[in-house]
């Protein structure tokens, strides 16, 4: 600002310059010899070169400054919307669709560069220039400064009137392109149902559609903005005009002189010309308001912070339900309901129940993912509500049903957990997983692409990777959350067998979620849900021998089997 204060005040110099060579040479070229004529003129022009310079230089360092400080600004306001958003509990953030958050971020990113930049090259140097053109002006006389703010009064009334149509439309156009930009990145997540289902066609329909009605509220707000633009181009000219009209007349009454009417001529290029482009302001200015009041919106979301006193975990040695009961924001109805179990090391636990039971909510309420609405979770007997975060997440080992595997080499994929784990950590961890027919095709090793542009990995292999992330943090709770549901009969055996040897040889609190009941047999508890309750709990041979809900599953899977 410093900078465009200088530039703007020293390009204003350059008129002054012409109106002194007009006044005291041009324009009483007869009082003067020759030499005394150049010598003056000359001298005059150097001061305009030297002030020129001072501009230009200004100028740069101006641009240079600005870019630095708008590319700064804007990159800080994404990763503070992204840390906050990362931030947020897992419940809340669950319920928002990631292709319409990343939308407001980058919205809200190249708004805000883009009001910065034409705050301080368009706005911050106009208020300069008006303020350097009212002292003059005072100096010279003080109708000419009513006349000026007079015009600034006219055009800002005009431009402000205009301008808020356009602000309502941005409020549309922004909320719909945040569900256009959620709607398409779902198509592209799901393109395999899409495309397996012939359902391409259809897919193009539904974003077209919406596409098309982002493209009539652009085309609306188009209109509207030519409209600004022509009418407050029109309001600019003809005030512009006036003011030339009231300095010609002051000419003639001799109040100013030839020299001072050019002076202000071409202060009003300096003046009304940046108003012209007040318009391009003006949708740059609703634009970022609307994006702002979006990104507003999510930064006031809460998110997830430990109390001032919480109790950073030592290794867990052990975790209790305690009456807890949950509902989704979402659910009218409770997904658990007035749980109670306990979970100790060296020991293997088993969630298993119909689809719907609430088996893969207890794993979030477990892992610290959601919060109980009611009872008490207690970590080494800490409350929830007072262990740290982060020194309990950093004790897990998660395997999913769906393998989250980045594209990377296997090492890249490895070390995501333990940035600093060597070589030999890794393969060993691989070798535990049973990764032998992986690592016998992977050519380069560890080093070995694999996604886009490497090799391909089976289902069974993705697993294998993913158990051996998870045992690379050494974990002292290892989760495995229908980690075979999806993987062919051949291969769900061999993970099966896999899982069931780490939790005999891993000293830490094993937890199994499964519907195939062959995958977690050998568990030393296992509790089975139905309707978010757990409605029978013990071993194999004693849920068996109950003869309920556990033994009718387990009947069931026995004659599909035999099918």
């Amino acid at each position: 600002m410093v900078l465009a204060t200088i530039n703007q005040v020293f390009s204003m110099l350059d008129p002054w310059v012409g109106r002194n060579i007009l006044d005291k040479y041009l324009m009483k070229f007869d009082s003067y010899s020759q030499n005394e004529f150049l010598w003056g003129v000359g001298t005059w022009l150097m001061i305009g070169i030297g002030v020129a310079m001072v501009s230009r230089i200004a100028k740069n360092l101006q641009d240079y400054f600005l870019n630095v400080a708008i590319q700064k600004s804007g990159a800080e306001i994404f990763m503070e919307g992204v840390k906050h958003t990362l931030d947020m509990p897992y419940a809340l953030f669950e319920d928002t669709r990631s292709g319409e958050t990343l939308n407001i971020l980058q919205k809200v990113r190249a708004d805000t560069e883009k009001i910065l930049k034409l705050g301080i090259g368009l706005l911050y140097t106009s208020v300069v220039g008006v303020v350097f053109v009212f002292i003059v002006s005072i100096s010279i006389h003080w109708f000419i400064t009513v006349m000026f703010a007079l015009s600034m009064v006219v055009v800002a009334i005009s431009s402000s009137i205009l301008s808020r149509k356009i602000k309502n439309i941005q409020k549309t156009i922004v909320v719909e392109t945040a569900q256009l930009a959620g709607t398409t990145t779902e198509s592209l997540r799901n393109i395999e149902l899409i495309k397996s289902l012939g359902l391409v066609a259809q897919e193009i329909k539904r974003i077209g559609r919406n596409t098309m009605s982002i493209l009539g509220l652009e085309l609306r707000k188009v209109k509207r903005v030519r409209t600004l633009e022509f009418t407050q181009g029109t309001i600019v000219n003809f005030m512009r005009n006036t003011i030339l009209l009231f300095l010609s007349w002051m000419v003639f009454t001799q109040k100013i002189t030839p020299g001072m009417y050019i002076q202000f001529l071409f202060y009003t290029f300096f003046i009304f010309n940046p108003l012209q482009q007040l318009g391009t302001f003006i949708q740059a200015y609703r634009e970022a308001e609307v994006s702002l009041s979006k990104y507003d919106e999510l930064m006031k979301k809460p998110v997830e912070l430990d109390d001032s006193d919480a109790v950073e975990l030592s290794e867990l040695e052990s975790i209790e339900f305690k009456n807890v009961s949950f509902k989704h924001n979402s659910s009218s109805q409770r997904a658990l309901s007035q749980i109670n179990v306990s979970l100790k090391r060296g020991k293997t636990v088993a969630f298993v129940g119909p689809s719907g039971s609430g088996k893969s909510t207890l794993v979030k309420l477990l892992i610290g993912l959601y919060k109980p609405v009611e009872g008490m979770i207690s970590y080494n007997n800490v409350s929830y509500d007072k262990v740290a975060k982060d020194s309990l997440r950093k004790q897990l080992g998660v395997v999913a049903q769906e393998s989250q595997l980045f594209s990377g080499t296997i090492k890249e994929n490895l070390q995501y957990v333990a940035p600093d784990a060597s070589d030999e950590e890794l393969l060993k961890v691989l070798d535990k997983s049973a990764a032998h027919a992986l690592m016998e095709r992977a050519e380069e090793g560890l080093n070995t692409q694999i996604g886009e542009g490497g090799i391909k990995v089976s289902g069974g292999e993705k697993q294998r990777i993913s158990i051996a992330r998870a045992l690379l943090r050494n974990p002292n709770l290892m989760v495995f959350d229908e980690a075979t549901s999806a993987l062919d009969s051949i291969t769900e055996a061999e993970i099966t067998e896999t899982i069931k040897h780490l939790s005999h040889k891993q000293n830490s609190i094993n937890v199994l979620v499964a519907h195939r009941l062959g995958t977690i047999m050998h568990a030393d508890t296992i509790y089975v849900l139905e309707k978010g309750e757990v409605v029978e709990e013990g071993n194999h041979d004693e849920l068996v021998d109950k003869k309920g809900l556990y033994y009718a599953m387990w009947r069931q899977q026995i004659g599909e089997n035999r099918g």
